[in-house]
């Protein structure tokens, strides 16, 4: 039986993998770890008896440790708690679900404790690939992709070589705005944002999504995955979310991974190493499908793209100022305190006064991190 650390499991992914966990009956759970969620924490302490868990919120924390006393479950709190869940002893694989670059730190020491990883946060490999993908290869750490895209090209790669990948043809649903106008974008309330017409997500990579700024982070998380060039990534829009993804060949044979659009594939499918094993869901019935469509994404439209191809080119530190000024700009759109076009324009300004960092550390770029936050809170919390 595999034993798994689940960072993030109240949210989306974090709850679809105990699901796996509950119907597979193969892996043990030895931490769970939530930024506020204590209701749900201690529901899955009891269900899952893991050997510790962990709150962001220290408040949140000691609460959560006066509620479990009857189980005598060790309860940390802040990034220390998360830091304790990576490295947790018994441990074989961290399932890195939570959101934004809080999960740099957590993966590198799991990374550098020998932990495999099953990794759905984007944000660490957006910001900090070329330190991620070195200690794995230092460590002899694996990294098996869980966004649907992702898990999707490694899928297609299996036995083959990647030398011989000629194109990544990276998959976007268009998100609910598809074809929408930027005057009719400048309408868009929070509500809208958050209905997404394919995938049930968190709030954070719905409107990201939306925007289309997570298919950028996803085009530079592909760039270090896959060890491939910006121009060998191509973003299409498939609106039906069947195909995940597919990678091109020199041969110009096209590899693709089809299926529905259920999260629960990618993770088992991390979980258990690249193996397959029966998972319970509904099956493409391609005679009720009919057709599947393919479009060119509008990055005058939805320009987070275009923004994001920009930044992974640029490098350095670049990256983490596009993926801190997003994170700092949703959160305050979600808050209602900015526009939805506001979202964009917040990143487009973050980046132009950035001095960039060739070759930044951890430190460099956490400080990057903080910095551009400042930045924009004095330009644009009002």
């Amino acid at each position: 039986m595999k034993i798994i650390s689940i960072l993030g499991s109240t949210g989306s992914i974090g709850t679809q993998t105990l699901e796996v966990v509950r119907q597979t009956g193969d892996f043990k759970v030895s931490a769970l770890t939530a930024g506020s969620n204590i209701e749900l924490l201690e529901k899955q302490m009891r269900e899952f008896h893991p050997a510790m868990a962990a709150v962001m919120q220290p408040e949140k924390a000691e609460l959560l440790k006066e509620r479990t006393k009857d189980l005598g479950i060790p309860v940390y709190s802040g990034m220390e708690g998360l830091l304790a869940a990576a490295t947790e002893s018994s441990a074989q694989m961290v399932v890195t679900a939570v959101v934004g670059m809080i999960g740099i730190r957590p993966t590198l020491k799991a990374i550098e404790a020998g932990k495999d990883i099953a990794l759905a946060n984007k944000e660490t490999l957006v910001t900090a690939g070329h330190l991620v993908m070195q200690a794995a290869k230092d460590h002899g750490v694996k990294i098996y992709p869980v966004d649907s895209e992702h898990s999707a090209i490694f899928q297609s790669l299996k036995r083959e070589d990647s030398s011989k990948i000629s194109r990544i043809l990276l998959t976007a649903s268009g998100g609910p705005f598809r074809g929408r106008s930027r005057s009719e974008l400048s309408q868009v309330q929070v509500e809208d944002a958050l209905k997404h017409p394919n995938w049930s997500m968190g709030a954070k990579i719905t409107i990201d999504s939306s925007t289309m700024v997570n298919k950028a982070l996803e085009v530079i998380e592909a760039k270090w995955l896959f060890g491939v060039s910006f121009d060998q990534i191509e973003v299409v829009v498939q609106p039906q979310s069947i195909i995940h993804s597919m990678v091109e060949f020199v041969d110009g044979g096209i590899m693709a991974q089809l299926g529905t659009p259920d999260m629960k594939l990618p993770i088992q499918y991390a979980l258990y190493e690249a193996k397959r094993n029966f998972l319970s869901g509904d099956r493409l019935n391609f005679a009720a499908l009919k057709q599947i469509t393919f479009e060119a994404p509008d990055m005058e439209t939805f320009k987070g793209l275009a923004l994001g191809y920009e930044a992974g080119r640029a490098g350095g530190s670049v990256p983490t100022v596009f993926n801190a000024a997003n994170e700092w700009a949703v959160a305050r759109f979600l808050d209602r305190k900015i526009g939805y076009l506001d979202i964009i324009a917040v990143i487009e300004d973050a980046l132009s006064v950035h001095e960039r960092i060739a070759h930044p550390d951890l430190e460099a770029i956490l400080e990057t991190e903080a910095e551009t936050y400042r930045y924009l809170e004095g330009r644009w919390a009002h």
